[in-house]
Formats: C-alpha cells, sequence, structure tokens
C-alpha cells in the first residue's frame, strides 16, 4: 500500500453531525497502541500484536501519512479511517485504486460512527483526487464491515481465499463533486 499522491496533507478537520477526521497527533499514540493490541478488533484482522511490542514500535505520532484519519468523539479518538492506494494489492480488480480501510475501539460499535466517518473520508477522497475508484476488503465472516461496505456502496467484485479465510472485495464505483 502507498499513500493517495498529490493530496493536500493535512486537510483542515472534517468535521459531521457527531465526529471530527482529522490527522493524528501525539494525544492519539495511546489509543493506536488499544487499538492495535485489542483482541476484538482484530478478530478479522490476524489478531492483536502484543502491547508490548507497540509500546516500543508506535511513534510518537503514530500513523501521520496522508489519508489516514482519526475519528475523534467529545474531543477523544474512537477510532481510525485509512484511505492508501493499493499498488500492491494481490487482486488485480484492487491494483492501484484508492482502498477503504477503519478500525474503531469496541465501546464505539453500534452506534454509526464508523459509516458517518467513512462517509466523510469519502467525500474528501472524491473532492481531493475527483474520479477516483474506492476498493474494500473484508472477510466475509464479519458481518459487521459487510453491513457497512453495502451501506457505503460498495458491490461485490469477487470473493477470495486469504489468510485463512474467505475474503470480499467491493468497489465503489468513482464520485466526482457536484454530479
Amino acid at each position: 500500500m502507498e499513500d493517495l499522491g498529490a493530496v493536500i496533507w493535512p486537510p483542515e478537520p472534517i468535521r459531521t453531525e457527531r465526529l471530527i477526521l482529522r490527522a493524528s497527533e501525539t494525544r492519539d499514540r495511546a489509543v493506536f497502541i488499544e487499538l492495535l493490541a485489542s483482541p476484538e478488533v482484530h478478530t478479522y484482522l490476524g489478531g492483536p500484536r502484543p502491547r508490548a511490542e507497540l509500546e516500543r514500535e508506535t511513534p510518537e505520532v503514530p500513523e501521520g501519512w496522508p489519508g489516514s484519519f482519526v475519528v475523534e468523539l467529545d474531543g477523544s479518538m474512537i477510532g481510525q479511517v485509512l484511505l492508501r492506494r493499493a499498488t500492491g494489492h494481490q487482486r488485480p480488480a484492487a491494483a492501484g485504486k484508492a482502498d477503504l480501510g477503519y478500525m474503531f475501539l469496541p465501546r464505539a460499535w453500534g452506534c454509526g460512527y464508523a459509516a458517518e466517518a467513512c462517509t466523510a473520508a469519502l467525500d474528501w477522497l472524491a473532492e481531493a483526487l475527483p474520479g477516483k475508484p474506492v476498493v474494500l476488503t473484508t472477510q466475509t465472516a464479519n458481518s459487521g464491515s459487510m453491513r457497512l461496505a453495502a451501506k457505503l456502496g460498495f458491490a461485490e467484485v469477487e470473493r477470495f481465499e486469504a489468510w485463512g479465510a474467505e475474503q470480499w472485495l467491493g468497489t465503489r464505483p468513482p464520485v466526482v463533486p457536484g454530479c
């Protein structure tokens, strides 16, 4: 995966009805570690990483690259939305497209925050890189991500076996602002 390329980063914070999407800051480090160490968050993402390892390896300002949004609720980080170019994706249908990913703390699940944040990030991408198609990959067993993909307008391209589980690859057609 690579960054998105020629985008202005960081953008002004994106405000939704309940959330703020912004670039990461030093104050987010502990929550990034919590996300990456969480067995619940990583049930469908290959398993959690050891907290001690994360404490050693996580930089002071984590995930500071273009397309990595911290999702903030009431002044606290609750998750992350990721947009990267899928240059090295295993599936030809995804190669070179923008790839959407997300992680939220379990206490934020079931409140619609992921849909709200992903919609805002996809709207930002449509303005920053008009006409860029987006892909999303998730395990078919991850019913929450499957529902979110449908809600965001992703349509199935294919299913495939990887990492010991059935994966789902969906695409969202390019959105051009004003159309």
